[in-house]
C-alpha cells in the first residue's frame, strides 16, 4: 500500500477549502496546505482540519506548486487546488490504486463547474491533467498561467475514471475579471514577439479560438452556456494580444 500526500496551495480561499478538504480525508495520509499570507478565515478552518499548514510568499503558479510537493513526506502526491474537489468515482479509483499501484503517473478527467453548471462540451472538457503522481518522476514546469506537471519521458501514464470537480466562477463578472488578469499575465510572456506577428494573432487567434471551442469541441451542444464561455475565451485570446502589442509599443 502507498502512502499519498495531498498538496493544496491557497489565497483568501475559505469559500472553498473546506470542501476541497473534506473530499480528501478518506484517502490521504498526510494534507500539506501552502498559504500566500491569507487575509480571511483559510488558515482557521485548515487547522480545524488538522492539516500540515505552512505559509510563503506567492511568487507564480509553479514556483509555489513545487515548493508544497518538496513539504510533503510521502512519495506520492495528489496535488488539488482549493476549488477543486474529488467526485465520488475519482475516490474510488484513488482508493483502488493505493492498494495495488500500477503506474507511477496518473492523469484524470476535470469537470468544469461553471455558475452551477457542468460544462461538458468546449475545450473545459474533458480537460485532462496528471494531478497524481510519484514525486520522483515528475515536477510542475510552466509559466505564469499555464503550468502543468510533466512527467519524465520513460514513464507510462496511467488513468484513473473519475472526474475532478473544479469550481471555476460562481459568476459571469468572476470571469470576466481572472480573463483581464490572466490576458495581462500572457500578453507579459509574449510581449518580445515582432509587431507584425502579434497583430496578425490579434486578428485571426479570437476567431480561431471560438470556432473551436464552438464547433470543433461541440460546445454548440451546450446551450448558452457554453456559446458564452466560447466568447469569453476568445476574448481573452483577443485581450492577450491587443495588452502585448501595448506593450510592444511602449518598449519601441
Amino acid at each position: 500500500m502507498i502512502k499519498i500526500s495531498v498538496v493544496i496551495i491557497t489565497f483568501n480561499e475559505e469559500k472553498n477549502i473546506e470542501r476541497c478538504l473534506n473530499s480528501v480525508k478518506d484517502i490521504a495520509d498526510e494534507i500539506v496546505v501552502l498559504d500566500s499570507f491569507s487575509t480571511d478565515k483559510t488558515e482557521e478552518i485548515c487547522k480545524k482540519h488538522n492539516v500540515k499548514f505552512f505559509q510563503h510568499k506567492f511568487d507564480g503558479y509553479t514556483q509555489q506548486k513545487n515548493r508544497a510537493v518538496n513539504l510533503a513526506v510521502n512519495n506520492y502526491i495528489l496535488s488539488l487546488d482549493a476549488d477543486e474537489e474529488l467526485s465520488a468515482k475519482l475516490k474510488n479509483s484513488i482508493k483502488e490504486i493505493k492498494n495495488n499501484p500500477i503506474f507511477e503517473v496518473y492523469k484524470f478527467n476535470r469537470l468544469n463547474i461553471y455558475c452551477g453548471k457542468a460544462v461538458k462540451h468546449t475545450s473545459w472538457y474533458p480537460d485532462r491533467k496528471i494531478r497524481f503522481w510519484n514525486k520522483e518522476k515528475g515536477r510542475w514546469v510552466g509559466d505564469k498561467i499555464h503550468e502543468i506537471v510533466e512527467a519524465d519521458k520513460d514513464c507510462k501514464i496511467g488513468f484513473l475514471k473519475g472526474d475532478l470537480l473544479h469550481y471555476s466562477y460562481n459568476s459571469i463578472e468572476e470571469h470576466i475579471s481572472q480573463t483581464n488578469k490572466f490576458s495581462t499575465l500572457g500578453a507579459e510572456q509574449i510581449s518580445g514577439k515582432s509587431f507584425p506577428i502579434l497583430l496578425f494573432k490579434a486578428l485571426f487567434n479570437p476567431v480561431f479560438r471560438f470556432f473551436k471551442n464552438y464547433f470543433i469541441k461541440h460546445g454548440f451542444l451546450g446551450g448558452y452556456t457554453s456559446f458564452m464561455i466560447s466568447v469569453i475565451i476568445s476574448f481573452e485570446t483577443f485581450l492577450k494580444y491587443s495588452k502585448a502589442i501595448f506593450l510592444y509599443k511602449k518598449k519601441s
